[in-house]
C-alpha cells in the first residue's frame, strides 16, 4: 500500500498526444488554431479511461473530420510547463496521407481556420520553440524508424539547440 505521503511526491502529468501527416514532398501537416497565435499539429488531451492512441485517433477525427490509419510512436515528450504542470506529450506516425483522406479533411471549425502541409525547416518559424523541436525531433526518427525520448523537444543527450 502506497503511503499518502509517497502519494503527494509522485507525478500526475497531463497526457496529449498528436499525429505527424506528410504529403509526398515529406512536408508535415500544421493546422492554424483559432484560439493561438502559432501552427498546432492535429492532437489534443487523452482522457480518463483513454490510451494515447485512442487519443490520437480521436483528435484528428475531430479536428480533421478523417480517420486514417496511424502508425507507430515517433516521440515521447517530458514537458513540465509552469503554467499547466508536468506534461508528456506522445507522436504517433499519421504516415503519408492518401488522396482521398486528404480530399476529405473537413477541419472543425470551431477551433481551426486552416491547414498547410510545411517543410520540416520551415516548422521553427510557425510554431513555439518546444513544439517546434519535438515536431524536428518526430520527423527524424520517423526517417530512422527509431522512435525517441525527449525533454522539452530535445533528444536526451543531445546539445543540439
Amino acid at each position: 500500500m502506497i503511503s499518502h505521503e509517497h502519494e503527494a511526491k509522485m507525478a500526475r502529468a497531463r497526457m496529449a498526444a498528436g499525429a505527424l501527416f506528410f504529403d509526398a514532398e515529406g512536408r508535415v501537416l500544421m493546422v492554424e488554431p483559432s484560439y493561438k497565435d502559432h501552427w498546432e499539429i492535429p492532437g489534443g488531451y487523452v482522457e480518463i479511461g483513454e490510451s494515447p492512441l485512442q487519443a490520437c485517433v480521436r483528435e484528428v477525427r475531430e479536428e480533421l473530420g478523417i480517420a486514417p490509419p496511424i502508425g507507430p510512436l515517433l516521440a515521447v515528450d517530458w514537458a513540465p510547463s509552469d503554467g499547466e504542470g508536468d506534461k508528456v506529450l506522445y507522436l504517433f506516425d499519421g504516415g503519408e496521407l492518401a488522396a482521398d483522406d486528404l480530399a476529405a479533411i473537413s477541419l472543425q471549425a470551431e477551433e481551426l481556420l486552416r491547414f498547410e502541409f510545411c517543410s520540416v525547416d520551415v516548422v521553427p518559424n510557425r510554431t513555439i520553440p518546444r513544439l517546434a523541436r519535438r515536431i524536428v525531433a518526430a520527423a527524424r526518427a520517423r526517417e530512422s524508424s527509431s522512435p525517441v525520448y525527449l525533454e522539452h523537444g530535445q533528444p536526451v543527450g543531445s546539445s543540439t539547440a
